[in-house]
């Protein structure tokens, strides 16, 4: 069965289609909510209640792009537990204390030495915390423009944002960024090191 067809047999209720579009686009919304939201138990929990959210609201899908309808989806259920966070913020101990998942690069090749590993890992990580100090408007925009590489046409319907406010989001961002990624200029691989001027 293509996509289309296992949309059409998920609308009409079909469980198992919808477990095979689930599949499809899983790992996709994972990375896209797990550089949102920067921590690994959030990010799993979004994306299992993006797709619980999608397979309630399969009907209002008018067969578009079904991939940028979950995005949309994953995004804003990410906004909605970024805004909550800031309501009331919490911090366990375990968050405090999370460990770098597979999902910002604990995989690493055989020929990869200690030290190699231990500087990626430590730049991954420092990327990371970068994109998690932007505010979540432009943060949205920069996974998917940058760590998704999702065109901006694309990124506009997935945000519902206009492709102007797309494009100027993902200046600022990357501008904050930049300046960021100053202050761990050491751990940047040397042809990428920002020079002041």
């Amino acid at each position: 069965m293509d996509e289309n067809d296992l949309i059409q047999a998920a609308k009409c209720g079909d469980v198992e289609s919808f477990n095979q579009l689930v599949l499809l686009y899983q790992d996709t919304a994972y990375t896209v909510a797990y550089r949102i939201m920067g921590e690994t138990e959030a990010a799993a929990d979004a994306t299992q209640e993006a797709f619980i959210s999608a397979f309630r609201k399969l009907h209002q899908f008018r067969g578009d792009n079904f991939k940028a309808w979950v995005m949309r989806i994953v995004t804003n259920v990410c906004y909605d537990e970024l805004r909550r966070r800031k309501r009331r913020p919490t911090d366990s101990i375990e968050e405090m204390h999370e460990v770098q998942s597979s999902a910002d690069g604990n995989l690493h090749s055989q020929q990869e030495n200690p030290e190699t590993y231990v500087q990626r890992s430590e730049l991954s990580a420092a990327i990371q915390d970068c994109i998690n100090d932007l505010p979540d408007d432009q943060r949205v925009i920069a996974v998917l423009a940058d760590v998704q590489e999702y065109p901006y046409q694309e990124i506009a319907e997935i945000t519902g944002l206009a492709l102007g406010t797309v494009k100027s989001r993902l200046s600022r961002a990357r501008g904050k960024l930049r300046e960021c990624l100053r202050g761990v200029r050491e751990l940047l691989p040397a042809e990428y090191r920002l020079v002041d001027k």
